[in-house]
Order: structure tokens, then sequence, then C-alpha cells
């Protein structure tokens, strides 16, 4: 005789089962026809033995189907529910379409955004919930879908053979070859100028980091910098340059960079709109500088140039 089979836990398929065709027990019971208290009982393992027809009927509901046959190959399985083991306050399961996550302190918990929980004394706050979800569907899946992104982004060199050997580019994509993500740099020194690159010099430029918009702060973009500084140590370099601003700044410090205060700052001069008649440019003091950001300033002749179109006293 063979050995007994373990038996199958009905209500966790049956929660993963909606969970994958992102059902409510309401809209499961409307499209089966089964009592929703009957599908609460089976789920909550209440209904020790339901009916072969009731769980047929269920399980087509929810997009499975239902097969009796010889032992062979072991057919896929529904992944688990993420939320199987917690409960809310009244130990019940958490609805398994939805993502619900542990509520451990009020930034936890979305429907307080607008209270100032920092100007609150702690033993006066209001009693959190102990579990806490998303019903906003849409939100919901564009979630899922930046976790599936961020578990199955693989990222790796790629070699052009159109290009020369001192550029490097790394990719972010999908299993499907999506492009998700993409890095290139350059190396900079002297010696490879002339053709004779020697690795003591030799030194790499960031020229950019780009990921798409719907998968951002996902840490793709951080993965290809990993990619980056794995591969310069792989080749003997050991320093990077770029230039950023706004947020761009503070994701390469994240990253390792670090600011060079010995270096120049980027400056910008805009220079005065010639005029669209006599094609002559506006007038201005005579033997004054250039001015910054196209404003006109007044000083007195020859002082030194203004900066951000203030007056410097004579020197």
């Amino acid at each position: 005789m063979s050995e007994p089979q373990p038996r199958t836990d009905l209500g966790a398929t049956l929660r993963s089962l909606r969970r994958a065709a992102d059902l409510s027990q309401r809209e499961l019971a409307g499209r089966s026809g089964v009592p929703q208290a009957t599908l609460a009982r089976i789920e909550s393992g209440r209904s020790a033995d339901p009916g072969f027809r009731t769980v047929e009927r269920l399980v087509r509901a929810a997009g499975g189907n239902l097969a009796i046959s010889l032992p062979r190959a072991p057919a896929p399985e529904p992944g688990p529910v993420p939320q199987e083991e917690l409960r809310d306050a009244a130990g019940r399961h958490c609805p398994a379409h939805l993502d619900a996550r542990e509520v451990r302190e009020p930034r936890d918990w979305p429907g307080v955004w607008w209270a100032p929980w920092s100007a609150i004394p702690r033993d006066r706050l209001p009693r959190l919930p102990a579990v806490t979800f998303r019903r906003n569907r849409s939100t919901r899946d564009e979630q899922r879908d930046r976790e599936r992104v961020r578990r199955d982004c693989e990222v790796r060199r790629y070699a052009d053979p159109a290009l020369p050997t001192t550029s490097w580019r790394f990719v972010a994509e999908l299993p499907d070859g999506q492009l998700i993500g993409e890095l290139r740099a350059h190396e900079r020194s002297d010696a490879v100028l002339v053709g004779r690159p020697d690795p003591g010099e030799r030194e790499i430029v960031l020229d950019g980091v780009l990921v798409v918009s719907a998968y951002r702060f996902c840490g793709i973009g951080r993965r290809l910098v990993e990619a980056l500084s794995s591969e310069m140590d792989r080749s003997g370099i050991r320093s990077a340059h770029a230039i950023a601003e706004l947020g761009d700044v503070h994701f390469l410090l994240a990253c390792g960079f670090r600011l060079e205060a010995s270096r120049p700052e980027a400056l910008r001069l805009d220079r005065p709109a010639r005029s669209a008649v006599s094609g002559e440019r506006p007038d201005r003091p005579s033997g004054s500088g250039p001015a910054v950001s196209g404003e006109r300033l007044d000083r007195p002749s020859g002082s030194g140039p203004a900066v951000s179109g203030e007056r410097l006293p004579p020197r």
C-alpha cells in the first residue's frame, strides 16, 4: 500500500487562488453561486468536509482547475499568501486578495497621514490597528508590479562591439528582455588620449544613470552603481567622477560618492538678448563688465565683476 498523501489545506489554497484572481470573498461567492458564509467557513477551517461540487465551483470561479489523475509530475501550486500569518485584533485572517502588513507605529498606518504624530505624547496616542492594507486596486497593482520588477530585475555589463573599450555601459533588464535601467560611463586620462593607457592613472566619468519612471525608487539605480563599482575594482580603477544637480546629488551621495570641495563650482552666464529691431544689445553703463543671469548691474567704473547682481565697493 502507498503512503497516505498529506492533506491539502483547502482554506489556504482558496485564499491563494483568490489573491491570484484579485477577488474578495463576496466577489468569489457571487461568481460561484456559493454563499459567502459557506466560503468563509471553508477558508477559516470551520467546514471540515465541504462537498466536492462546492469546492469545484469555488476553484473554477477563482480561475483554477480541479483535476483527479494518477500520480505523475507534481502540478504547479499557487503562490502562498504573504500575510498568511497575520491576524487582525479579533484573530481573523486578513483579506487574501489585499496586501496586508503589520502596524507597529503611527507611520505604518496610511489612514492617519494627516495627524501630527511627532507632537503627540506617546501616552496619548490613539490605539492603532494590528494590520492595515490598501483597498485601491490600481495602487495595489502598481505596488505588486514594482515588487516583481525589484525581485526579477537583472543587472549586467553590456559590451557593444561598435564602441571603444573605454566606454562602459550597464543595463538593468527583466527576464523577457525589457530594458528598465541603464548606466553609461567612460574612462578618462591623459595616457588614454595618447594611446598609452597607464593603469595607475585611469579614472571613470559617470555620464548618466537612467531608470524607467514607473520603477524609480526601487533600488535599480543603486544596483547599477554597485555594478559599476564592482567592475572598477576588477579593473583596478580607483576614482569615479560625476556632475549632478537637485535630487540626483542625494542619490549619488547615498551610493558612496562624495562632494569635492576643492573643485570649482559650475557657473552659468546668460548674455542679454539682442534688440529685435536694431540688432543692438540693450543699453547698459559704459565700461561695465558682463552681467550674471542677464541682469543689469550698476557699479562704479573700474570695479571688479559683480556676483549675483550685488554692488561691490570700489577697490
